[in-house]
């Protein structure tokens, strides 16, 4: 370490400070706490460790940086000015402001060099474990015995509220078991969470905690110390042991203003009104939002050394892809978007015998989705043997076979949920996984910032109604469908049969702009009347016209998945004036043009009824205040599912008696 100017990375750490203090002061909002206690471990990364490059920020082997602990975001933010990514001073006066590149938590695709949306706690962590993850499956997949193309290391600084959140857990476990040694985890660990110190809500010990879950641990005492840290993360990332890496660092929360600083009020804003002081004992200027010409001098010769390993790793690639074109090939292909019906061509019609679940379906429809696009892996929280989303020629993704494209993420729902989201994160695997529609509850936090974060997810969901009969009510959903298309930008399709069940595959791994949720029978489904072209069509717009009238219209029936055969037998009972509508996806069909969804819920016919097996709010968006909605508004029962459904009114039976009366 005897080149490294620990002078400039020190005074670099407390112009971070200033700004981070100028930033939330303006601002009137936000918190000091950890950029100030963490400065030194920005210093130590940012400025002498990571490898990036600002100009290129989807380099594919860049080093990743993660902050898990987001509401510290001016840490991020600052070090992000300073090493050269397009964050402006302006950027950060203009900090928690609307239209800022400086949200008030790190957001993905906002600002250059944020690579996960975070703030949720935990929520990092986890989704760096993801990131890890496909690291490991890129280099398995991609790396020669001549050429090392991918050898990076995922970065993510956590606190003491990332790891009581019960996703950590989660996380590290799978990461110790699945030896993911290119993770490398900095714990900003101050002893202070924001109500009190944190003595008052844990007494774990830390390092006996990472270690039995199979972590390599370091204990840096001084963890506002450079020099221990670049020598703590060196070791780690030269460790030999295939395991992953923790640094527990001993910081001072809100380093830098004594008034708070090692308290619990040093967490948040309390600190703005000794900020001038502060500055003052730091050696700063009167000017606010300062940063000196010796710090951007360092970071302009920092850059000039990492253009240098770039400029390797490029002639590199170069000679890899030259020695490799399928497998540039594939690489490239990463990136290629796939449309719906060009997927869906490679899904065989189904048979109308045996009648099967939409479960099962789905997965005769993932395998040639899975051969068509390689780069697709699935997982499930150890419900293989009943989600059927094994991808059968795929394996399994472990320690001694990176390249297996199924994931057991074992009964891990929620670091499963931020799991995949760091792997769509990384960019260049199309991720899925399942487990039981009812646990999505376990991940709805994950679900949602997959949504806000715009990443192409899929959740293959089974047992989505009362339908699932025996277990009873703690497995049977009623009111999570709708839920969920309560998430904006998240695609939620419940097709009624295998056909549909092919469309909504082809919709789920075409869409780059959000993720998409599938709801799947347990129970078998009868084929629906149509073509197999016609309901694979319609389903793709989300709603159609399943059985059209033969006189004029005097009524439509609205249903999803496993209802929309009562509407189908109700029609036949009820007259050739009933027009029968699936509509496995609303979201989808409300993007349609009002010319295509007057065509399929016209104005002029306000006698409409909607039939889903869940809570019937929902649907009167689409049958108005005149018309009615048949569902369950209660919890279901413990029985056999056809049971269940007749005992609460799933069927063409009650669904005729009703429209009668």
């Amino acid at each position: 370490m005897s080149n490294i100017d620990f002078k400039a990375l020190e005074r670099a750490a407390n112009e971070t400070r200033g700004l981070s203090m100028d930033a939330v002061a303006k601002a009137a909002s936000g918190h000091l706490g950890l950029p100030l206690g963490s400065a030194e471990i920005g210093a130590s990364l940012f400025g002498n460790s990571l490898i990036y490059n600002p100009k290129d920020t989807k380099w594919l082997n860049r080093d990743y940086f993660i902050l898990s602990a987001g509401h510290g975001s001016m840490f991020l933010y600052s070090w992000l000015h300073l090493s050269g990514y397009d964050v402006s001073i302006e950027d950060i006066k203009n900090f928690r402001q609307l239209h800022s590149k400086t949200p008030g938590h790190p957001e993905f695709n906002d600002t250059p060099g944020v690579e996960a949306t975070t703030g949720p706690l935990g929520q990092g962590i986890a989704n760096a474990v993801g990131i890890a993850s496909a690291c490991k499956m890129a280099a398995g997949k991609f790396n020669t015995e001549q050429h090392q193309i991918f050898n990076q290391k995922v970065v993510v600084l956590v606190g003491d509220g990332c790891l009581q959140e019960g996703i950590s857990q989660e996380a590290i476990s799978f990461a110790g078991h699945h030896r993911l040694d290119n993770l490398i985890v900095f714990y900003d660990s101050n002893d202070v969470t924001l109500d009190a110190m944190a003595i008052e809500t844990q007494s774990e010990d830390a390092v006996k905690r990472f270690e039995s879950v199979g972590f390599e641990v370091q204990l840096v005492l001084e963890g506002n110390n450079i020099g221990s840290l670049i020598n703590a993360y060196q070791n780690a990332k030269q460790s030999k042991s295939g395991k992953p890496q923790i640094i527990i660092c001993k910081t001072t929360i809100a380093k830098g203003i004594p008034e708070v600083a090692g308290t619990n009020k040093g967490h948040g804003e309390a600190g703005v009104k000794f900020v001038d002081a502060a500055r003052k004992n730091l050696g700063l200027p009167e000017e606010k939002f300062f940063v000196s010409g010796e710090t951007r001098q360092y970071f302009e010769q920092h850059q000039k050394q990492l253009e240098k390993v770039y400029q390797e790793w490029q002639s590199l690639f170069n000679a890899w892809k030259s020695a490799n074109p399928k497998l540039a090939q594939l690489l490239e292909s990463a990136h290629q978007q796939h449309e719906a019906i060009d997927i869906m061509k490679q899904i065989p019609e189904f048979p109308t015998t045996p009648i099967i679940a939409t479960r099962k379906a789905g997965s005769d429809v993932l395998q040639p989705i899975s051969q068509y696009l390689p780069l697709s892996v699935s997982g499930s929280a150890d419900l293989h043997g009943s989600t059927l989303n094994y991808i059968k020629e795929g394996r399994d993704f472990t320690p001694a076979c990176p390249t297996g494209r199924n994931i057991k993420f074992g009964i891990r729902e929620h670091a499963m949920g931020a799991m995949m989201n760091g792997i769509a994160y990384h960019g260049l695997f199309k991720v899925s996984g399942a487990t039981f529609l009812v646990f999505s509850d376990y991940l709805r936090p994950s679900i949602r910032l997959a949504a806000l974060s715009h990443l192409p997810v899929v959740y293959i969901f089974t047992h989505d109604s009362v339908g699932v009969g025996e277990d009873g009510p703690t497995h049977q959903p009623v009111e999570t469908v709708s839920g969920l298309r309560m998430i904006p930008n998240l695609d939620v399709i419940r097709p009624a049969d295998p056909e549909e069940t092919a469309a909504a595959f082809s919709l789920a791994f075409s869409r780059v702009n959000g993720p998409t949720l599938l709801s799947l029978t347990r129970q078998n489904l009868p084929f629906l009347p149509g073509t197999a072209q016609k309901k694979r069509e319609g389903a793709l717009r989300g709603g159609y016209i399943l059985v059209n009238e033969t006189a004029p219209l005097r009524m439509i029936l609205i249903a999803t998945g496993s209802e929309v055969q009562h509407c189908v037998e109700a029609a036949k009972l009820l007259g050739d004036d009933i027009r029968v509508v699936s509509m496995p996806c609303t979201e989808l069909f409300d993007r349609q043009s009002d010319e295509y969804k007057q065509s399929v819920l016209p104005h002029g016919c306000r006698n409409r009824i909607a039939m889903e097996a869940g809570v019937t709010s929902f649907w009167y968006k689409y049958v108005g205040l005149d018309g009615k909605v048949i569902g369950i508004d209660r919890f279901g029962m413990s029985a056999p599912g056809n049971t269940v459904m007749k005992q609460l009114g799933m069927t063409s039976e009650n669904l005729v008696n009703i429209l009668k009366q």
